[in-house]
């Protein structure tokens, strides 16, 4: 058996990847173009970095997001552990420090003799070495054409959009608070309310607010990623009932009846450093002027003079047409040697980047041992994810992340049954269990063989 392993970018789902194989004892080779060459929206040459949000999304395995980690989690993920080894307060979220988290992924990834790390582009792929690409919604160019010349099939373009951070010390907290939603968990964000008049000004200024350039190509702009003078273009109160939504949020500070909505609009801001000396405005991913995000950003109560440490940018995002170039099992249709992970996949989301390139190392040592690949339903989210992906029968495929749409429905015969499943909670009760009783099954399988 040949025990040497390319995988190409060291991002999340190429570390998650190289890990795996790497416990299994293969010789891999790790192609990452940083730091020689930079990315344009990464700030270290360290390997897994977050770019955009530093969160995870949910814990709670009753949610898509949150039972997607434990699939990984189960299935023997390194990334989904250590992540949780440098989480940071978010209530009932998984953020991390970003930093702290990709230097334990960097150490981590060193504690291996069998690690070759090459710093350079990586333009061609050769399908006579086995080899996992994974360079992200950021793949540079050169392969980009070549992944378009050597399977026939033109990429796709979208564009994604990182949120503004400042320094929690900037803030002025006579008008922000710490609360959680409906008091869930810890108090972990900071909230930042408006009025009625308030959230008219804001408002304004935002629709009215000049954007820095794009590039030739057409926006496409992911569902999940939307840029907050996008969401706003659809009506004065969209945001109100996305991102900015008062709902839930209270500042115990001011005496009112409970459950009763005390604001018009709430800016919400996540901790982003383990010191808890920064903080990301949530869904604020944007494209603004830097000069019209710092007019936004202090027409925000409680931002008045807040210190703008990482303004929000966006960056061109590029996916394959997986239905087209690869099978169910992330592997290219036109060569067995060859798999792909990540978001180059067109799934979308930190957690669905590491599940895949887990997913991908799982059946490359299955590919080189010569045993039957590993293939998952639609019952898990993992499975769901990979099997929307592959789908032939897409017209117009957009990225997807985690969620429940794309998850088989339950089996029920009787009107009982079916009349249960009205409750929601109910419901993703026996969705997780069942789940969890697949991934158990895959787990123990992989184990015996």
């Amino acid at each position: 058996m040949d025990k040497k392993v390319r995988i190409v970018g060291a991002g999340l789902a190429g570390s998650e990847a190289a890990l795996y194989l790497l416990n299994k004892g293969y010789s891999v080779e790790l192609i990452e173009m940083r730091p020689k060459y930079s990315t344009g929206a990464h700030k270290t040459d360290y390997p897994a970095e977050f770019v955009c949000s530093n969160s995870l999304g949910s814990l709670d395995s009753l949610s898509a997001s949150g039972l997607l980690k434990q699939e990984g989690l189960e299935l023997g993920s390194r990334l989904f552990a250590i992540a949780k080894e440098n989480s940071v307060p978010s209530g009932n979220s998984l953020s991390i420090d970003r930093f702290g988290f990709c230097k334990a992924v960097k150490d981590e990834l060193n504690k291996f003799d069998n690690l070759e790390i090459v710093n350079k582009k990586y333009d061609e792929i050769d399908p006579n070495i086995p080899t996992i690409i994974a360079t992200g919604p950021l793949t540079e160019q050169r392969l980009a054409q070549n992944i378009k010349t050597v399977f026939g099939q033109e990429n796709f373009h979208f564009y994604d959009a990182i949120a503004p951070i400042v320094e929690k010390d900037s803030i002025n907290f006579d008008k922000a608070f710490y609360a959680s939603r409906w008091d869930k968990g810890e108090a972990d964000f900071i909230n930042c309310p408006m009025d009625k008049h308030e959230y008219e000004k804001f408002y304004d200024i935002l629709i009215n607010a000049q954007r820095a350039p794009l590039r030739d190509f057409e926006a496409k702009y992911f569902e999940g990623c939307m840029p907050i003078e996008v969401m706003a273009k659809r009506g004065v109160d969209t945001l109100r009932f996305g991102p900015m939504k008062p709902v839930g949020l209270f500042d115990r500070r001011i005496k009112t009846e409970y459950k009763k909505c005390q604001f018009y609009a709430v800016v919400q801001l996540r901790q982003d450093d383990k010191m808890a000396n920064l903080y990301n405005l949530v869904g604020f991913q944007t494209n603004l002027k830097w000069d019209e995000q710092k007019k936004l950003l202090q027409a925000i109560p409680g931002l008045e003079n807040a210190n703008i440490v990482r303004y929000g940018v966006m960056h061109a995002n590029t996916f394959i047409n997986s239905s087209k170039i690869l099978n169910k099992h992330l592997q290219a249709l036109k060569f067995d040697n060859i798999f792909f992970a990540g978001q180059l996949t067109g799934v979308e989301g930190y957690c669905e980047s590491i599940a895949t390139g887990l997913f991908a190392a799982i059946n490359m040592d299955r590919y080189l041992k010569k045993l039957d690949l590993i293939e998952l339903s639609s019952k898990t989210i993992l499975g769901a994810l990979i099997n929307y992906i592959t789908f032939v029968g897409h017209k117009n495929i957009q990225p997807v992340n985690s969620n429940w749409a794309i998850v088989d429905e339950i089996d029920c015969v009787t009107k009982e049954e079916r009349k249960k499943l009205k409750d929601k909670k109910y419901k993703n009760e026996l969705r997780k269990n069942r789940s969890l009783d697949e991934i158990e099954k895959i787990k123990n399988y992989i184990e015996l063989n």
